[in-house]
């Protein structure tokens, strides 16, 4: 359930912060929270 939250804010980020560079670097965190999980 955490997990899921984690992931919601983080795309609300991506889709606030649309730009290129942050989008590229939340998908890294993101990607690498789940690998963790």
């Amino acid at each position: 359930m955490a997990t899921l939250a984690a992931v919601a804010f983080a795309a609300l980020l991506v889709a606030v912060l649309s730009s290129g560079e942050i989008k590229g670097l939340l998908m890294s965190l993101i990607t690498s929270a789940l690998n963790f999980g």
